[in-house]
Order: structure tokens, then sequence, then C-alpha cells
């Protein structure tokens, strides 16, 4: 006769009891299944594991556009009209969601490696479902209004590529465990069978992945060019007020070898450095003249213009936060400037010996100087001393006559043109954004001399892939940050980098066959022995590798009954539902 008699010793399982209260609010014992997750739960497991790739894209996304946030803020001004820091709103919300997602991942793998159903809670679908459809709207929108700047994943990837695969190949690695495990509890040879092929296809991809990457940063270190010239885009930007002396000179501080400025022309024919088509951005033009603050800056005379802070707004909005950094003169001197013109940038120019670069925008179409606003800024270059070598001139408009006039202004092309086209209209330089010259477009440049200088370049490892790239020189609103970098982020030799790749394959193959061959180790002792030498406890032990619990606990009462009338008793306790039991 077998007596079962609980010894009511309870294991509380504290981690477990938080694991399923914090998943799916099933804190107490009796809530907690190890049944098969129902198909309803399996559909949203998949749109939470969706909704964790969707944020981890546009995480990275917005993790490398950090080169071109001013940009971003400035399409918004020009949609809004009002100033402000669009980025941080989506870098914390990002930054959130992201967290709560990848929380909400890590709790759906420990419920599988415990063999816990799946079952989120209803708050977390209703979080899982917004951030979703959140991210969507934001791809969406950035596609819309700033569709060229998804360029930068696939620019970063040169960069970060044989480090993101070094990461992804450690990720599914460790995912061995966890896969498995699985397999060592499956019932059914068919699921273990497709678990375990989309597991060695998606490794066996990342294995070969490097064949597919490719970086000019993977080179010999012999091969590697000088440094690219660092041309200030509106001076420096973020250490002063863009386009103004202060600005330029806080530049020339920093050792550039040129000085790039947007130009309008004025009512009364002066060309003026503005960005913007109004003044209400970068001027006090609300309080001096309010009734013309919508305006377009062309419109105002030079009188007027001169008359109109240009500092201010800078201590205002703090649009690079550097003010804080800033002492009490230099806060000073900011809040003192004015509107510049492109005679007093070109003087400066002249002055240290640097690049002149600069875009001009066309006057509106009732403007008096719509037809002649070429003449008046090539006078404007000729009358200001700046010899014309020194001028990188951009325009395209009647380009014949100013290569008549002034032979030797370095002639610029802003666009994207064949060889012969450029060789034709005389160009000798390319100012190009940094996400439309490929490495073979600046390869194929180089070897027809023409200069190749892109914008705006003010992250450190864009600098450095354009380094290794051969690129000659960049235009950056943050030289102060580039010149700190005396030589490429990392730069290493083709045999190098196939020598790494090849290890962390071998090292991540090893780990994997340790760990399936540890986790499944009963099962391959039973098959390989053939189980002859299995006494009956060696089974049920083993088949609790490979049943469920209720099968296990079913096998263990046929043993003990089949001990109990073979006239052999145990009265060792064993474990059943949170239960110690004994039998005698």
């Amino acid at each position: 006769m077998v007596k079962h008699q609980p010894l009511q010793v309870y294991e509380r399982q504290l981690c477990l009891s938080c694991l399923t209260g914090i998943y799916g609010c099933r804190w107490k014992r009796y809530q907690r299944s190890h049944d098969d997750t129902t198909k309803w739960e399996c559909l949203w497991s998949f749109i939470l594991f969706c909704t964790f790739s969707l944020l981890l894209v546009w995480f990275y996304f917005w993790w490398e556009a950090h080169n071109d946030y001013s940009e971003f803020n400035w399409f918004l001004y020009n949609r809004s009209g009002e100033w402000s820091d669009g980025t941080v709103p989506i870098l914390a919300a990002t930054a959130a969601g992201f967290t709560y997602i990848a929380f909400l991942m890590i709790l759906a793998m420990c419920h599988v490696a415990v063999g816990q159903q799946l079952n989120l809670h209803w708050l977390h679908k209703i979080g899982v479902t917004v951030a979703l459809l959140t991210t969507i709207i934001g791809v969406i929108s950035v596609t819309q209004m700033w569709g060229e700047e998804w360029d930068v994943v696939w620019i970063s990837l040169q960069a970060t590529g044989p480090f993101l695969h070094i990461g992804a190949l450690a990720a599914v690695t460790a995912l061995a465990w966890l896969v498995a495990g699985q397999m060592a509890r499956a019932e059914k040879t068919r699921f273990q069978v497709m678990v375990l092929l989309i597991y060695l296809s998606v490794l066996l991809t990342l294995y070969f992945i490097p064949l597919s990457i490719t970086s000019p940063c993977i080179m010999e270190r012999g091969s590697l060019k000088a440094a690219p010239a660092i041309i200030g885009h509106q001076g420096a930007p973020m250490l002063a007020p863009e386009n103004t002396l202060l600005s330029f000179n806080r530049a020339l501080q920093r050792n550039v070898s040129g000085l790039e400025a947007d130009v309008t022309i004025s009512l009364d024919g002066v060309p003026f450095l503005m960005r913007d088509r109004t003044l209400r951005r970068t001027t006090n033009v609300r309080r001096v003249f309010p009734d013309r603050q919508y305006d377009d800056a062309s419109f105002f005379n030079w009188t007027d213009l001169t008359s109109l802070n240009a500092g201010q707004w800078f201590l205002k909005d703090d649009p690079f936060w550097t003010v804080q950094y800033m002492s009490t003169s230099e806060r000073w001197s900011v809040g003192n400037q004015t509107v510049c013109s492109l005679e007093q940038m070109l003087k400066l120019a002249a002055k240290s010996k640097s690049l002149a670069v600069f875009t001009l925008r066309r006057p509106p179409a009732n403007h008096p100087h719509r037809h002649d606003w070429v003449n008046l800024t090539l006078d404007t270059v000729l009358t200001s001393g700046i010899p014309q070598q020194q001028v990188m001139w951009t325009l395209d408009s009647n380009r014949e006559m100013v290569r008549s006039v002034a032979p030797s202004l370095q002639q610029t092309s802003v666009q994207k043109l064949p060889l012969n086209t450029l060789h034709h209209k005389g160009i000798s330089r390319v100012l190009l954004r940094y996400n439309q010259a490929s490495a073979q477009d600046v390869r194929l440049y180089n070897e027809n001399n023409i200069s190749l200088t892109l914008y705006s370049v003010n992250e450190p490892w864009l600098y450095s892939l354009l380094w290794c790239s051969g690129v000659p020189s960049v235009s950056s609103e943050a030289p102060q940050v580039l010149r700190k970098v005396h030589y490429p982020l990392w730069l290493m030799s083709p045999d190098e980098y196939c020598l790494i790749w090849i290890c962390t394959d071998l090292i991540s193959f090893a780990v994997v066959l340790g760990i399936f061959i540890f986790q499944n180790y009963h099962i391959i002792r039973w098959r390989m022995s053939g189980m002859r030498s299995y006494n009956p406890e060696q089974i049920m032990l083993s088949a609790a590798v490979r049943r469920s619990s209720r099968d296990v606990n079913i096998m263990k009462e046929k043993l003990i009954f089949s001990e109990v009338s073979n006239g052999v008793s145990s009265d060792e306790p064993y474990m059943e539902n949170g239960f110690n039991y004994y039998t005698n």
C-alpha cells in the first residue's frame, strides 16, 4: 500500500512570481501554467517581436542622424515658423519606448526559458500597440519630410557593420541556451527540427554575412591619405551665431581651411549672409520691424539690416546647448553681433588666406535685382580684394560670363554631373551632400583631378569614414569637433578583419555546440547507449527531459507501484506541484 503524505513545504519561487506577475499579472502560484501558449498569445508575441525590431531600427536611425539634427530642426522651422529643438521629444520618446519593449522581450524569453505559458497582460498589449503605431507614424513622417536622411543608415553601416556583426553574433549565440532548452523539452520531433533549422539558418547567415560587409576603413594603413580639409559651414555655428563675423573667427581659430556661407541680395543690391527666407529666427526683426517680420529678407535694404541684432537669438534659443559653457565676455560678444555682408566675409577669408565658399539665393520675382544678381555678387567678389583662386564659385547661372570676367575663380558644381560635362564647363570642384557621393564616385573624381567637398559632416564617425574613402575636404558645422580627430576612429587591414571574422565564428560555433550538448546530455546519452544499461529510475529521469510534468508524474507512480509489488519500498521524498511527498 502506498500513502502520499504532503510535508507542507512550499517553495515561494519569488523570481518566477515576479517574472509572470510583471509580464502577465499572474502573481499567484495557481495562475501559472506549463501548458502550450495559445495561438492568440503567440500572435501577440510575434507583434511584440516586430515592434522590438522596428524600434531597434528607429533608435539606430536617430542615433546616427545626430550628424544632421540642426538640419532637421531647420526643416521644422520652415514648416512651423517657430524655432525649437524637435529632436529632444523624439529622442526621449524613442528611448522610453525602446526600453519598455526591450524589457518585455526579455521577460518573454525568460518565460520560454522556464517553460511558462506566454500570457501578455492587456495593459502591456495596449502599450505595445501604442509603441508600434507611434513608430510607424514616425517612420512615415520622416520619410515624407526628410526622406534623404534614411541614407545615413546605409552609410553608417560601413562604419559600424563589423561591430554590429560581432554584437549580433554574440546575441544569437546566447540564444542557443534558450533554443537548446526548447528542443530538450519538446515532445514532437517535427517541432524540434523546425526550431533547429530556423536557428541554424540565422546562425549561418551571421557566420557568412561579413562577405557582404564593405567599408573604406578596411584597408592597408599605408594607403591612408591625408585628413580631409575642413571648411566651416556658416563659420562655427555651434560656438557663435551662424553667418556672423564672430562665428567665422571662431572657425578660423580652429584652423579651418575655408569659410562657407549662405548669401541673399538686399533691396539696394548688397549681398549679405542669411540662410532663412525671413529674418525672424536669427535677428530681432519682430521688435524693430514688427510689421515686416514675415517679409522676405531680400526686401530689406542694407541700412535696415545693419540696425538688427543677429546674436541675441543665439543666447535665447541656445540651439546647440553651448551657451552654458560661455563666459560673461563671450556672451557679451555673442549678444552684440550684427548681420554680416558677403564683402566682410570675403575680406576675412583673404586676410586668413582661406577658401571662400558661398551659395546664393536668387531674389524673388518682384525684386529690383532679380536679373542682375549674378553681376552684383561677382562685383562684390572682385572688389573685396580676395584672390580669385581662393573663391569657390558655385553659381551655375551665367557661368561662361563669369569665367570670362574672372578666369581664376574655382568653378564649382553643386550637382552630380558626368565627368565630360564637368570638363566641358571648366569645373574643377564639386560640392555635394555627403549621401550623394559613393566611394566609387570619390575614387573617380580623384583620378580625374576633380576636388570633391562633402557637406555637412559633423560627427567623428562620418569624418573618419570619408577620410578612409579619400575625400579631399568636408564642410562642417562642428569644426571644433572634427579638429580633435587626428586619426580614423578605426582602421584595419583586410587580413586583420578576416582573422577577427574567422575567430569570432569559431568561438561562436564552439559555444553553441557546447550549449546544445550540455542541454541535451540525457537524450544524447540515452540514444547512444541504446537503453541497455538503464534501470527504471534512469529511464524516468531521462524521460523527464523530454516529457511534460504530467507524464513524468504518471511514470513516477507506475515505478513506485512496480517497486511495491516487487517487495521494494522507498521512503525518499519527491516533489510534485510544489509539495514534497514521501512513500512508505
